[in-house]
């Protein structure tokens, strides 16, 4: 076995390790570490299992003890130089006497990155790019929102053929069917905030939990987000104990993703209603679309977005389809179709005129 071959299977394993069941989504990217000695063979893995534990290459490290002088080290993200809730992992690869080290994506953290650099100081040969797609996959939503330092938004709606998420009368229980809503219980549990707006606290007064088909509570709760100026009633759901609340007095989306960075936060679930989503858009701030779609016409009602100031066609926000999904029918309704979109620039700001 090649050198180069060696390496990549190594890769593919330290991916498989990154993504190993049960490691948290959030705050940290997912990364594993496959060390080999001089004849290709696996000396150690390691990898990352959360906020606060040791990263993947000094997990692998640990693992090792001696056997790491000399051997090649396999990441799928570039060692860290920093001292955070840990200490820099370049430093680490360094003492224990790592001879090479092979690593997919470049990290986008600047208060991290550096970690390749400080390593070809040392004299450690340094390789960058090994199944970096893969890689960059793995951690796409981290990797996004630490590129843009904010949250990456998924702005999730449900809607009719004609695009109405409510009839006239403001009824809206239930425009998707039982399949949808269960998936998209299933994309909110990879979140971790649910935000909407006042309004549809007030409305709605909506739980915000991540439940399953018995609407229980399951896996760890995101943070229940509602974001304006108004007071809202103490008695209101998402008060309850079931999950944390944060209530941003705020109608600036940038204000809200700001608060939520500083919290640590990295993934948006974006279940408001018209008003709230269409500020997000006409802010450049969504990154992801996921629309359920019902085989159902009303006519007339409250349309999935409001005005985004869009008079001609040719203006039109035209997000990029990435997948169309059809759920299949369950307890007799008719099947929903899931279309997951990505828009392909961000909109800039409307002109306001003075």
């Amino acid at each position: 076995m090649t050198s180069e071959t060696g390496e990549r299977a190594a890769m593919r394993r330290a991916l498989e390790l990154a993504a190993s069941p049960g490691v948290p989504l959030w705050p940290n990217p997912r990364v594993g570490c496959v060390l080999l000695d001089e004849d290709g063979a696996t000396i150690a893995e390691g990898h990352h299992r959360g906020a606060g534990t040791p990263h993947a290459e000094a997990d692998a490290l640990a693992r090792a003890g001696d056997r790491a002088r000399g051997a090649t080290a396999v990441v799928t993200l570039e060692p860290c130089n920093h001292t955070g809730r840990t200490g820099p992992c370049a430093q680490a690869l360094v003492a224990a006497g790592v001879r090479r080290v092979v690593f997919a994506q470049a990290d986008p953290n600047p208060l991290a990155a550096g970690g390749a650099e400080a390593l070809k100081a040392a004299g450690v040969e340094v390789e960058q790019g090994l199944l970096g797609d893969e890689a960059r996959a793995l951690n796409r939503v981290w990797t996004v929102a630490t590129e843009r330092q904010r949250p990456f938004v998924t702005w999730k709606l449900a809607a009719t053929l004609d695009g109405r998420s409510a009839a006239a009368d403001g009824t809206s229980r239930w425009v998707s069917s039982r399949a949808a809503r269960l998936d998209s219980h299933r994309l909110r549990g990879l979140c971790d905030v649910v935000l909407v707006g006042t309004n549809t606290i007030a409305v709605d007064d909506p739980a915000l939990t991540v439940r399953d088909a018995d609407e229980r509570p399951v896996g760890t709760q995101p943070l229940r987000a509602v974001m304006g100026e108004r007071d809202l009633p103490a008695t209101s759901r998402i008060f309850d104990d079931r999950a944390e609340s944060v209530h941003l007095r705020t109608r600036d989306p940038q204000e809200a993703l700001a608060e939520l960075w500083r919290r640590e936060k990295r993934h948006v679930f974006l279940e408001g209603g018209p008003t709230l989503a269409a500020a997000f858009l006409s802010e450049g701030v969504v990154d992801e679309i996921v629309v359920y779609v019902a085989p159902l016409l009303l006519g007339a009602g409250r349309s999935a977005v409001a005005d985004l100031g869009i008079t001609t066609i040719s203006d039109a926000f035209r997000p990029r389809v990435t997948d169309v999904t059809v759920l299949p029918a369950v307890d007799g309704e008719e099947p929903n179709v899931r279309f997951t979109l990505e828009p392909q620039q961000h909109r800039p700001r409307p002109t306001v005129a003075s």
